[in-house]
């Protein structure tokens, strides 16, 4: 009898214990989770460098924008991995420059009349595989509820690619309409002539109210300010009646900026509202520069679907209140790559089998030093032809915005090598901002050194390089 009892008794005791240790491996859980940031990627499609007025516009009104400017860091020398969509959003998404998976441009190479391209070009691939590793498949499984709410481009649904939740994103890279009917099969239609960029919002203050208690990270990706340029009729009327600036003038664009800033305010103020300032970082930036035939760049050069500065250069703001210092400004060349191991290291989620092209920022954004000295890279072996405006001073050429080749950015120093001539570029970035005064022969050592550089990341990243003759083409010269 006393056996049994003290069996019993051994029984409780074991029972408590091993209560006592889920117990605390459930708190210690519960900790973790709240110890890890919600994320907020905003991009804004096809926004250019100068087209808020924290970086420089006198026509654009951003107020709500200048104040996240503020409150975080802002980047002087930021670029997009790839100067048009498609692309630039696969780099961010899998971590990897653009040889790595496939996506150059959107739809076909071969853009622009066969008759001027004088290279056949690499094929390219439209859809982002599904055997490459997202960040949102990373921390969708360590617990986290992640959202993909506007523009995807990479394929039917970006839930094959580890987003929970999918609104109004599907393959097309633009938006039937800015006003409800929306004609998108991912996103109901609202009352008639709601405005898409509210619409979105609206959504996205709907997701954060009912997962403010979960880790989330919400993929919050505008179709605006891409074309079609549609905007609300008084904000057109307003800029109308405003003075504009030699590279800003388009009053349907100016609405569309404002309206765009109008909803980052409202998400900003829901994200006051539900006390997750303190626990949420927030990242602005855009997908690749801005349009050059409806907002030019000056003093870049080029725009949108080019890899001079206009093309690539883009704005970028982080905000995590409490962590970054408010009102401060880096001029460290970054990339939009750099965001994957930047958002591994917050969240503290392992990542050894994982290949990754990016640095992870955190010494930047916790003012703790500076990231290694490394040069940025992009490869784009495919043609795209010019937008309205192009001429020898925007791009190379009045035909084409690229033309087959690579480019890379080491310190101020910046090089442009052209497959079709293999001809190079030789750019000061700090003396020559605008990429006119071309010194590839008066500092040829240090145009060699830098081809050089090229080379050995072509040969690492296996990056394709067209060789092959059209015979289509017709010599202009």
């Amino acid at each position: 009898m006393k056996l049994l009892l003290n069996s019993n008794i051994f029984s409780i005791s074991m029972n408590k214990l091993w209560f006592s240790f889920f117990f605390w491996i459930l708190i210690a859980s519960i900790n973790h989770a709240q110890e890890r940031p919600n994320i907020i990627y905003i991009n804004i499609d096809d926004l250019g460098w100068t087209d808020l007025s924290c970086y420089g516009s006198s026509y654009y009104e951003t107020p709500n924008i200048d104040r996240l400017a503020t409150m975080g860091l802002k980047f002087t020398n930021a670029y997009a991995s790839a100067s048009n969509c498609a692309p630039s959003r696969a780099s961010l998404l899998s971590g990897l420059y653009s040889p790595r998976h496939g996506i150059y441009t959107v739809n076909s190479s071969k853009r622009g009349l066969s008759k001027h391209r004088k290279l056949i070009p690499t094929p390219n691939t439209t859809i982002l595989n599904d055997s490459i590793i997202t960040i949102a498949e990373v921390l969708k499984k360590e617990g986290y509820i992640t959202a993909s709410m506007g523009k995807w481009h990479l394929g039917k649904n970006p839930t094959s690619q580890g987003f929970d939740i999918n609104i109004g994103g599907t393959h097309t890279g633009h938006p039937k309409s800015y006003f409800s009917p929306y004609k998108n099969k991912a996103l109901k239609d609202g009352p008639k002539g709601e405005y898409l960029t509210d619409r979105l919002t609206n959504e996205a203050i709907s997701f954060l109210n009912q997962h403010k208690n979960t880790p989330f990270f919400l993929y919050m990706t505008y179709y605006t300010v891409h074309t079609p340029i549609r905007g609300k009729k008084e904000l057109i009327k307003k800029y109308q009646q405003q003075q504009t600036s030699k590279s800003h003038n388009n009053p349907t664009y100016a609405a569309m900026i404002e309206a765009m800033d109008t909803n980052i305010g409202r998400l900003l103020n829901t994200i006051k509202t539900l006390k997750l300032n303190h626990k949420t970082i927030i990242v602005f930036t855009s997908d690749n520069g801005g349009l050059y035939s409806v907002s030019e760049q000056t003093p870049l050069r080029a725009g949108k679907g080019a890899y001079y500065e206009g093309g690539i250069r883009v704005p970028l703001i982080i905000r995590w209140d409490n962590k970054i210092k408010p009102n401060s400004v880096s001029k460290t060349p970054v990339n939009n790559i750099d965001f994957y191991p930047t958002f591994l290291n917050i969240t503290k989620t392992p990542h050894s089998n994982l290949t990754l092209d990016g640095l992870d920022l955190t010494p930047i954004l916790f003012n703790k030093g500076k990231i290694k000295k490394r040069a940025l890279f992009w490869h784009f072996p495919i043609y795209l032809q010019a937008a309205g405006g192009y001429n020898k001073d925007t791009g190379r050429d009045p035909l084409f915005r690229t033309r087959p080749g690579s480019v890379v950015r080491l310190g101020k120093w910046k090089l442009h090598h052209y497959f079709e001539d293999n001809e190079v570029e030789l750019y000061n970035l700090k003396k020559d901002i605008s990429e006119h005064n071309n010194l590839a022969l008066k500092r040829s050592k240090k145009a060699l050194k830098l081809l050089r550089l090229l080379d050995q990341w072509r040969n690492n990243t296996k990056a394709p390089i067209p060789t092959l003759l059209n015979p289509e083409y017709q010599n202009l010269n």
